[in-house]
């Protein structure tokens, strides 16, 4: 990396002055003291005031973006559609025929549609906006001498950041201190190899460039290994990352399956309508000589055919379904999730966290050979033989945990031991062996003030911590045996060694001590209290749920047992699935529940064996090791709280609270989105076959225009929000849980729905053809048919809006369901269509005669006869698919 950056060390930043500096030296002189003990709590950092003021000052921690689109932007996108042309066009051909009120009407229609895309694109980005926001990298920083997690965007020069193994770096800054951090910087250096962190104190380096490189990190940067504290000293633009930034403005989004089926749906049909309307200018002028009325004729027939609404409400449904999503705690970072989840036919779920509240507390002890209950002796004297077991228990946790199992170990012992020697708050951290993929345990090297030997306290798997101990093969047994007892009770155990030393070059690896067994310690995490009946809701729903833990089998079964997740009988291990061949695996998966004492790199092998057996799968992780799983999955799902930034952007979604149940409310809501878009996509065909259909056949059998543009333009005032915002507000169906999940392979644009929708159409256009014609036949004139069929025609689009709301419900009932769209659309339709059917103004200009009462009956006569073939078409199709 050396030469790849400008040196900046000891370069002030623009506006930063003396201040910063200032706040760099305080904050090494507090660091130069807590170094050795790897104490954050001393550190004040920014208080939440400086931290506003500074955002203000110079902006938010984000790189250069897309600029929202303006209104000169959005009404060239406007200005490109086709509907906005055939608009055009005929507004200028009835200029040029002298119908100047007619080319005045379609013309001001412009607007009226250029505001629509207007709100319709507000709402949409306004969601996505949103989303951004909530997607935003986290940070974790010290403020007023507490530990924060808070979006990326509000980091701000001077911050004190914590960083963590699988956290994302926010901001250019210089390391304080750091154990074991090591960085991928692969995104700037193309290197894939860590590189290795450690402070300015520390190195040894003169040269500025070599220096930066191995105390400073960078913004877009990875942590791959250890923790650290950073000073941020560059946010934004100002980042190494923000230089070359140019090459990372927002791109376009890739299109999902489905955007893709529809644009292909879409270009078919305008193909369709644009070969229609060619071929029915050439026949009127040709065979009939009326250039004009043909231009116009095919003009009404394209706008009629033409499906303008169905990448509209993809994109609505798509970006409104996140943000509803994300208002039950549910971030979407992939649309294609949205499609995916109504899909799923297993959910495999973490334990810790996801199923249970994360909320560890100290429950039992085991020490010389003896149980200690704690939960039912909280008030009496802690027994003696116990305590080096909990003293090294602490100590071989951090000073100010962020675990809550350490939290819960450091209040509890902080409690207990009181008053006895067993607490060392004036000892010296030295040194710290972190958990690794080959030794699942942890020590920590300590130094007493007043003793030269150091102290080493070890604690992790009891696997682990045994093999620290080399214990014969008899011990080893007779201590498996209590962590089985303890683990039938769904304790998690950990158990705890010591060790001394006295030569002050201390070893590379934690097996070189001379560790000493000293006992275990089982927590308890209680289930979370809605999780038995969200797993009910799972089973109804036809989703398989297996537990995925790296516990022992008898705690996981005791948890299964507890939420009601069958079969609990039958577990399969890691050291089981190493075992066995693929096929066999394949089959095992089958019949099994619960996978315990799996390793991350397990949780890969259980996704892609489902997949092989044909099922759609959801995965949960939260950890560096778990990203290749939750890519592997149809649906990845991180953990937003205790997640690593990693796994977040792995993952499609995102649970902001790490609860089982926000999975099944995403599931829930996924699977109410594509029914409403389903129910969007039938109206659509349905509603189009009739306007096509009266747009057409008076041209092919010469008889008198039923459809003129300015009469689509008004329908399509009523279509567009009723698909784009009447439909997407529809509450869930009442069985919407109680189907199976949706097959996979099946296109959204089937031959069931697309029959349906035409089934639909297909019987109000000749409801109202029938009509039409009728209304000659009485001798009524072409005004007169034509201003009866078209009340007829609104009047059936609101009654097929309100049939398509919801299949399985009464109408009654459907009524009564909370859409307000729904009324405001349906009053608004209604009105406008009163006005102009006797306002004398706009009758002319639509070409309509006065509506007489009799008139008004035919077409609410007919409207039943609609109303009552749409139900029928609904319950007949109903009756066809659950049986």
């Amino acid at each position: 990396m050396v030469g790849l950056f400008e040196s900046r060390i000891g370069q002030e930043k623009a506006g930063l002055k003396v201040v910063r500096i200032f706040t760099f030296h305080a904050n090494m002189a507090i660091i130069g003291k807590l170094t050795r003990m790897q104490d954050i709590s001393q550190i004040k950092g920014l208080s939440e005031q400086e931290a506003l003021e500074k955002q203000h000052q110079y902006g938010v921690n984000e790189l250069p973006s897309a600029k929202p689109r303006n209104f000169f932007s959005l009404a060239f996108q406007v200005i490109r559609e086709p509907m906005f042309i055939l608009l055009l066009v005929a507004g200028t051909l009835y200029l040029l025929v002298g119908d100047i009120k007619e080319a005045l009407l379609l013309l001001s229609f412009v607007f009226i549609v250029m505001g629509i895309t207007f709100y319709q694109e507000n709402k949409t980005e306004k969601a996505l906006y949103a989303l951004k926001r909530l997607s935003s990298p986290r940070a974790l920083v010290i403020r007023d001498k507490m530990e924060k997690r808070i979006a990326g965007r509000d980091v701000v020069v001077g911050d004190i950041l914590v960083l963590k193994e699988g956290d994302r770096v926010p901001a250019d800054g210089v390391v304080l201190f750091g154990v074991n951090l090591s960085v991928d910087e692969s995104l700037l250096t193309g290197e894939s190899v860590p590189v290795r962190k450690i402070s300015q104190e520390d190195t040894n380096i003169s040269h500025p460039d070599e220096k930066k490189e191995h105390s400073w990190v960078y913004s877009g940067t990875l942590v791959v290994q250890g923790h650290g504290v950073v000073e941020v000293c560059a946010i934004g633009i100002q980042t190494e990352l923000g230089k070359i930034g140019t090459i990372l403005k927002r791109t376009a989004p890739e299109k999902t399956a489905l955007q893709l089926e529809t644009a292909s749906l879409v270009k078919n049909i305008a193909i369709l309508g644009f070969t229609l309307c060619l071929l029915v200018i050439l026949a009127d002028g040709f065979l009939r000589g009326h250039w004009i009325e043909g231009f116009l004729a095919g003009i009404t027939l394209a706008m009629a055919i033409l499906p303008e609404e169905i990448p509209v409400i993809l994109t609505v449904f798509l970006a409104l379904g996140a943000w509803r999503m994300s208002k039950e705690n549910i971030l979407t970072r992939n649309p294609q999730a949205i499609e995916m989840l109504g899909s799923a036919t297993v959910l495999c779920v973490d334990k810790t966290g996801t199923l249970t509240l994360n909320k560890m507390s100290l429950t039992r002890v085991f020490a010389s050979g003896a149980f200690y209950d704690i939960q039912s002796h909280l008030n009496d004297p802690f027994p003696e033989q116990f305590h080096e077991v909990l003293e090294f228990g602490i100590l071989a946790s951090q000073k100010d945990p962020f675990d809550p199992m350490e939290r819960s170990l450091k209040d509890l012992g902080n409690k207990l031991l009181v008053h006895t020697e067993h607490l060392h708050h004036d000892w010296a951290l030295v040194h710290e062996y972190p958990l690794s993929e080959e030794l699942l345990a942890m020590s920590h090297v300590w130094q007493s003030p007043d003793e030269k030997k150091y102290f080493i306290a070890a604690k992790g798997s009891p696997e682990a911590v045994i093999d620290l101990c080399h214990l014969e093969q008899i011990q080893t047994q007779q201590i498996l045996v209590q962590v089985g007892e303890m683990a039938k009770d769904g304790l998690r155990v950990l158990g705890v060694a010591r060790a001394y030393f006295q030569h002050p070059d201390l070893p590379h690896h934690q097996h070189d001590f001379n560790f000493e067994f000293l006992g275990l310690l089982g927590f308890i995490d209680p289930i979370r209290p809605a999780v038995p009946e969200a797993l009910s809701a799972c089973r109804q729903a036809k989703i398989r749920v297996v537990m995925i833990t790296g516990d022992y089998p008898a705690t996981a079964q005791h948890i299964a047992r507890e939420i009601g997740l069958a079969p609990a009988e039958e577990v399969l291990t890691g050291t089981e699935i190493e075992e066995i061949s693929e096929p066999k695996l394949q089959d095992k998966i089958k019949s099994v529940a619960i996978f315990a004492r799996i390793v991350p790199e397990q949780k890969l092998q259980l996704v892609n064996a489902f997949k092989a057996n044909g099922d759609v799968v959801a995965m949960t992780g939260d950890g560096v090791n778990d990203s290749p799983a939750l890519k592997s999955a149809h649906i990845g799902i991180a953990m937003g709280g205790r997640g690593t930034d990693v796994a977040r952007e792995s993952a499609s979604l995102v649970l902001l609270d790490d609860d089982f149940t926000s999975i099944v409310h995403a599931i829930r809501m996924g699977r109410r989105i594509f029914d409403n878009l389903k129910k969007a996509i039938a109206y659509i065909v349905a509603i189009h076959i009739p306007i096509a259909g009266l747009s057409l056949i008076p041209v092919l059998f010469n008889l008198p225009l039923i459809l003129l543009p300015a009469h689509i333009v008004f329908l399509q005032l009523i279509i567009d929000p009723v698909c784009s915002i009447v439909f997407e507000a529809e509450v869930e169906e009442k069985n919407i849980m109680s189907r199976p999940p949706r097959d996979i392979q099946s296109p959204i644009f089937n031959k069931t729905l697309l029959g349906f929708g035409a089934l639909q159409g297909g019987g109000i256009l000749m409801i109202i053809l029938g009509v039409y014609i009728s209304s000659l036949y009485r001798g009524l004139t072409a005004k007169d048919a034509r201003t009866i069929s078209f009340t007829l025609l609104v009047l059936a689009n609101l009654i097929l809006i309100l049939i398509n709301r919801s299949r399985t419900q009464s109408l009654w009932v459907t009524l009564k369901s909370k859409n307000p769209a729904f009324w405001w659309v349906s009053g608004g339709a209604l009105v406008a269509l009163g006005c102009i059917l006797y306002i004398p103004v706009l009758r002319n200009l639509f070409q309509f005669s006065f509506l007489h009462p009799i008139d008004l009956l035919v077409c609410l006569g007919a409207g039943m006869i609609i109303l009552g073939w749409l139900k029928g078409i609904t319950l007949f199709q109903n009756r066809r698919l659950t049986s």
